[in-house]
């Protein structure tokens, strides 16, 4: 396969597409991240999510420290080639650096936000680099 797919993408000025993971059997949005050339392609060659740390200027291999990989089941691309889609399996149930199940769990209720997910596993039990 060669990489001509990769030119469809509207790249951002720096090089970037926002990529929103989205858990496969519950349709739930898990969290949203960057990739650049090389994450895309490296995740569509692991099968696992390789992101784009914004950051730490590195690539970020979703799960390298704390085990919580996300294995693609599908990618799509929106309309306007600007937007990634991952359709993820979520190991360990925990996508979010707080040790939550996704990384939407704060909802505007009467102009406060309220958590609305518990914390499933204290991150410091999580990375321990």
């Amino acid at each position: 396969m060669t990489d001509k797919w990769l030119d469809t993408i509207n790249w951002s000025a720096d090089g970037l597409i926002p990529t929103i993971a989205q858990e496969t059997d519950s349709g739930k949005v898990l969290m949203v991240a960057w990739m650049n050339r090389t994450a895309l392609k490296r995740t569509v060659e692991t099968g696992t999510a390789v992101y784009w740390s914004r950051s730490r200027k590195k690539l970020w291999y979703k799960g390298e420290e704390s085990g919580h990989t996300q294995i693609i089941k599908a990618i799509y691309l929106d309309c306007d080639a600007d937007v990634l889609l991952l359709s993820v399996e979520q190991k360990g149930g925990i996508a979010c650096h707080t040790g939550r199940h996704s990384c939407f769990f704060r909802q505007l209720k009467n102009g406060e936000w309220i958590i609305t997910e518990p914390v499933i596993k204290d991150p410091a039990q999580i990375y321990t680099k």
